[in-house]
């Protein structure tokens, strides 16, 4: 008998999940998730994990809940850890009780992971306290999607002076604001629609109740949104953060290896980006191709590092040969800041850095340096075009390039999470490559497409991907670029 988890995948932002519902992600072996739990969050999942999309999008469900009842029961039975990903929260207008209680009448052992709900994470993200002093001493959430359609007790919730919430409303937002007022609710109480709140894709309308039904059509509000009542809408001109971030609004893709991506991840989701992750490359270690080279390795007059996988992996294998690294005797030569900056996590300051993140720019370095009959060690990919060793072996350099990880393509965790995106950040010829075969040239060229140098820029040209140039070849220069374009734009 396996186990099954009922997690709450919270309103939308990929930083608003639990530390709980990523631990038991990562333990799953089946999960099934729908369209408001968002596909972010299967990033987190073993590359074996199953996936079922549950659809759940309005007029055209894709499976049934009797059908997605009957597929907890049936995974759980035959062993697997199964993870059930829900929007919000498991117990707010999500159903999971009732998948609970089927799970409990099949003595199937479960668990809730609780989630952050929208009726208050979306409130915030538009500068909408959900109560405040003075003015909301309550609040009070509904569902506008039921069985029998909005049958809301309206002449006692038109009466209620907290703040009201209703999930799940569009298709029946004239409904919603007219018996209110029918109901006697003051027809200048304050309201907002709030669409894909805490995404790169809310937009925000406010009013009141006799103008906000237009002010959402005209502005082409559709589901999913929160719809807000109550004097605490008033304040978001005060309140609202998240629209002044710089990056507001914008859905950037980073094509590196997961490994390569926490940092420049983590800087976007700080100027205010959303950013969706499809990690092009996966780094195959194949350091073992060293072991011919450990026992000359204090013989090398330079160690060359041309990245920062370069830098990780060669230096991995050191501490598992238990190698000491007092041994080594040759100046270190990086390509970069961030080679140079990983190189001194290891404990080692560089002798040189390239001017430029260029081939060509370290290769000018050191030929300014060595001397002929130097030995040189280059610990690469196997993708290197081999052009500094070509120029080093021409100059009279002994030369060992040793190929100690491979980049293959990844693979996409979800299909639908490219088509939310509106800038993708290229950092190699390889993921330009493997982007074109897992998302299509036509996708790609509907982008705005930043190159993080020349090289990767001529791989775009090459394919008629039209992209701008980062002026500084490191990501923190791509961030700065499209900081620039959004400006200009603007």
């Amino acid at each position: 008998m396996g186990k099954v988890y009922l997690i709450g995948a919270g309103p939308g932002n990929e930083e608003l999940v639990t530390l709980k519902a990523v631990r038991v992600l990562k333990e799953c072996t089946v999960v099934l998730y729908d369209r408001l739990s968002g596909e972010s969050l299967l990033r987190y999942l073993n590359e074996d994990c199953k996936i079922f999309y549950c659809g759940k999008e309005p007029g055209c469900h894709y499976r049934s809940q009797e059908e997605i009842n009957n597929m907890l029961v049936k995974f759980a039975k035959e062993g697997h850890i199964v993870g059930r990903i829900k929007g919000g929260d498991p117990y707010v207008f999500g159903r999971g009780g009732e998948e609970g209680i089927r799970l409990s009448k099949e003595n199937i052992p479960f668990e809730t992971v609780p989630g952050i709900t929208s009726a208050i994470a979306v409130l915030n993200y538009g500068g909408i306290p959900i109560t405040h002093r003075d003015i909301s001493r309550s609040f009070h959430v509904f569902t506008a999607m039921t069985r029998e359609g909005t049958s809301l007790q309206w002449e006692y919730i038109s009466k209620l002076s907290g703040t009201l919430v209703f999930l799940m409303g569009m298709e029946h937002i004239g409904e919603i604001f007219r018996k209110l007022m029918e109901n006697g609710k003051n027809k200048n109480t304050p309201a907002a629609v709030i669409m894909r709140g805490t995404t790169s894709r809310q937009k925000m309308v406010t009013g009141n109740l006799m103008n906000i039904v237009e002010k959402a059509k005209s502005e082409n509000l559709k589901a999913p949104c929160i719809i807000v009542v109550g004097e605490v809408v008033s304040l978001s001109k005060y309140l609202n953060w998240y629209n002044n971030m710089e990056l507001y609004g914008t859905n950037v893709c980073i094509t590196r290896s997961r490994e390569q991506s926490y940092e420049v991840k983590n800087k976007l989701i700080e100027l205010g980006a959303e950013v969706t992750e499809i990690n092009a490359i996966k780094i195959l270690n194949t350091s073992e191709n060293m072991d011919g080279y450990l026992n000359k390795l204090h013989r090398y007059d330079f160690i060359v590092m041309t990245s920062v996988n370069s830098v990780n992996i060669f230096f991995n294998y050191l501490k598992e040969k238990r190698y000491d690294i007092r041994n080594v005797k040759g100046k270190f030569a990086v390509i970069g800041s961030a080679t140079e900056r990983t190189l001194m996590e290891n404990g080692i300051y560089a002798d040189m850095r390239a001017k430029e993140f260029s081939s060509k720019n370290l290769e000018e370095a050191l030929m300014k340096k060595v001397k002929k009959s130097d030995s040189i060690l280059i610990p690469c990919s196997k993708l290197s075009r081999g052009k500094i060793a070509q120029s080093l072996i021409d100059f009279g350099c002994q030369v060992d390039e040793v190929h100690i990880y491979e980049p293959v393509q990844g693979e996409m965790s979800g299909e639908k999470a490219f088509d939310e995106v509106d800038v993708v950040f290229f950092t190699s010829p390889s993921t330009v490559r493997n982007m074109i075969n897992m998302v299509g040239l036509d996708k790609l060229r509907r982008k705005i497409n930043i190159a993080i140098g020349p090289i990767t820029f001529k791989e775009l040209e090459k394919h008629s991907i039209s992209s701008l140039i980062s002026d500084e070849f490191t990501t923190k220069g791509m961030i700065k670029k499209l900081l620039q374009f959004k400006q200009n734009k603007d």
